[in-house]
């Protein structure tokens, strides 16, 4: 199948009759019926909704969604306009504008404009316990992303991988390197950026690759 034939429903019907997922979707299930659990649920696959493969020129990949009320919104990294940016996303904007000399395009957190633009802003996690980082880890989702970094690697070519901190990177064995291109480093969390986040360019790295392939660059 080429780029154009092939959409989200076919790597969902892939996944849907794995015995993986349907546990999982039971686990998700029960954890919405009795805790508080982020994003709102019918944000949980936000990111397929505004990012079809058609469109899909980067992916962007996280850890685990913002786990404070009001926050997570289905997109790695990216909070409503009308909440406070999160620490992370302050870095972001910092290494954007140092990388690029000029402000983001998303100012206020909310970077919906990156996924219609062709960025997949996708958590190795896609849901977290209110208040408990990474409470999710180890109901399935990790072997659902590495699902989903295969079959993109199989089935695209010259899409260009943002992989932040280590769950991130722990994906890059998953990629064709002979058709995709990677750019990886430590996470913008205030807990890494100072070894390495600052000063990465991994913005302007991009638009490089994919000025190259004669793609639009990103508008971040």
């Amino acid at each position: 199948m080429s780029k154009e034939e092939i959409t989200w429903q076919d790597f969902f019907k892939e996944e849907e009759s794995k015995e993986y997922y349907k546990n999982l979707m039971i686990s998700i299930d029960n954890a919405y019926n009795t805790t508080t659990v982020f994003p709102p649920k019918e944000k949980i696959f936000n990111a397929f909704d505004l990012t079809p493969i058609s469109n899909l020129k980067v992916i962007l990949l996280g850890q685990d969604p913002y786990h404070a009320k009001g926050q997570a919104q289905g997109l790695a990294f990216s909070t409503p306009s009308s909440v406070k940016n999160p620490p992370s996303m302050r870095n972001i904007l910092k290494e954007i504008e140092s990388d690029l000399n000029r402000k983001s395009i998303c100012e206020d957190g909310d970077l919906n404009s990156w996924a219609k633009d062709g960025v997949l802003l996708i958590n190795a996690i896609l849901t977290v316990e209110e208040a408990k980082a990474k409470s999710h880890h180890k109901l399935g989702w990790e072997k659902f992303t590495d699902n989903l970094i295969k079959f993109i690697s199989s089935n695209t070519k010259d899409i260009v991988f943002i992989l932040w901190g280590a769950s991130a990177i722990k994906k890059e064995k998953m990629i064709d390197i002979s058709k995709h291109h990677i750019i990886k480093g430590v996470h913008p969390s205030p807990l890494s950026s100072y070894r390495g986040f600052f000063g990465c360019k991994h913005f302007s790295k991009t638009n490089d690759i994919l000025k190259q392939l004669g793609k639009a660059e990103v508008k971040w």
